[in-house]
């Protein structure tokens, strides 16, 4: 679910010391870093991805990301140590960030998540597969989602989401509430005065859809309304067909402090919508041509 990311970038993970069951040693799946094990070639790919990346974004990320990559010890030249990250973000927004094997279960995201500990990949795509991500990889966690971190309104909405992941496994409505980190944590715009901009981990570490979200006529670009982004489906294997936009980061603060259990009962049994469907009471501030999944799924049948 919110593990399984596809983002134009990357490749799947090493795996942690296991039992014989199958199971990590450790009961929350944590793993030392183990920064001093990377290789040249390892750092080599980092920066790679940081520079051309760092290039890309001026003028599409937020000023919230922007500001919260200057702030960290965040560079191109080496892969992070997520100690020297935590200790940035504990003074900041009391958040650390926890090496883990790749993908872990629900609820221990969930509860990482709800005492504010991000669960980051500590593995890193290879040279020859930058541009294709199945599992998220430390570039995608730590350059995508450790800036928005810094700010205090992403630190508690996500922490509320860990709190809400708990509560909706429980609920059996997981799906629901996975649309809505996905819509937002994962492939979210935002207006600012300039114009939309990328706040959402998936587009800001990938090359490709950094430019797809904003720049492709492509996609329609559609006010956030939560009801609406719970029952909408979502790509894991290409591009969004849609992206939803808040107006500030505010309004997600918004979302962390109400109750969704009436929002469940109230959307229980209606139907979904498809990635690319565009509703007559849609807000949409721009409605996309749909071409580029036209051509994919023609492509596909021939």
């Amino acid at each position: 679910m919110q593990r399984q990311l596809n983002e134009q970038s990357g490749e799947g993970a090493e795996h942690a010391p296991v039992e014989g069951d199958g199971q990590p040693h450790r009961p929350d799946w944590t793993i030392d870093q183990g920064w001093a094990n990377y290789t040249a070639e390892e750092h080599a790919v980092w920066k790679t991805l940081f520079e051309r990346q760092s290039k890309l974004l001026p003028g599409r990320a937020c000023d919230e990301f922007v500001q919260g990559m200057k702030n960290l010890p965040i560079g191109p030249d080496q892969i992070p140590d997520f100690a020297a990250l935590s200790e940035v973000l504990m003074k900041k927004t009391g958040w650390q960030v926890v090496a883990v094997p790749g993908l872990v279960p629900d609820d221990v995201f969930f509860d990482h998540l709800a005492n504010r500990r991000f669960p980051a990949g500590h593995f890193i795509r290879k040279p020859h597969e930058l541009d294709y991500l199945e599992e998220p990889d430390v570039f995608h966690d730590v350059f995508g989602h450790v800036p928005m971190l810094m700010n205090p309104v992403i630190a508690d909405y996500i922490q509320a989401y860990g709190h809400g992941g708990l509560r909706a496994k429980e609920l059996g409505v997981l799906d629901k509430l996975a649309r809505v980190y996905w819509y937002t944590v994962e492939f979210g715009l935002v207006r600012q005065p300039d114009g939309i901009r990328i706040y959402g981990a998936g587009i800001a570490s990938s090359f490709t859809e950094s430019v797809f979200a904003l720049d492709d006529p492509s996609p329609s670009r559609i006010g956030f309304e939560l009801e609406r982004v719970m029952r909408t489906h979502y790509r894991i294997d290409d591009f969004q067909e849609s992206y939803f936009v808040i107006d500030d980061l505010d309004e997600l603060l918004a979302l962390a402090r109400i109750d969704f259990a009436p929002v469940y009962e109230r959307i229980k049994g209606l139907p979904d919508y498809q990635p690319g469907t565009v509703l007559p009471g849609d807000r949409v501030l721009s409605r996309g041509t749909g071409r580029y999944h036209q051509a994919k799924r023609a492509g596909a049948s021939a």
